[in-house]
């Protein structure tokens, strides 16, 4: 059972905090626990890792972004942790499957990665 609520309690604590810098160390020093342990326990219990879990979640979130508001490629790719626009427009191309341009001046429809909740 505690390994239901220590991914829960991960689960808000990234969605809290998806827009800071995040490391599955930090993640794991949350719910107080060594970070392979964890790792191993959030892989198990989500399907996911907690780094992938993170990226797809900010991907998600700066697709509805950049379709929803008027904003710049560059200012989005920064705002969701990438340090370049290249490597955001390439990890976004590849979770989308259409560039962060194309997302926001076409109605070609984005992938949505809701945030998990787990209920017992």
């Amino acid at each position: 059972m505690t390994w239901i609520n220590d991914t829960q309690k991960a689960l808000r604590y990234i969605e809290n905090n998806l827009l800071n810098e995040l490391k599955p160390d930090d993640v794991a020093n949350h719910v107080g626990a060594s970070c392979s342990n964890f790792g191993r326990v959030f892989g198990i219990v989500t399907g996911f890792s907690v780094a992938e879990y993170i990226r797809l979640r900010r991907l998600s979130m700066a697709g509805q972004e950049l379709r929803g508001v008027n904003s710049k490629v560059i200012d989005v790719s920064f705002k969701y942790g990438y340090d370049t626009p290249e490597s955001f427009t390439k990890a976004f191309t590849r979770f989308h499957g259409i560039t962060p341009s194309e997302a926001k001046n076409s109605n070609k429809s984005l992938k949505i990665f809701a945030p998990l909740t787990i209920e017992m």
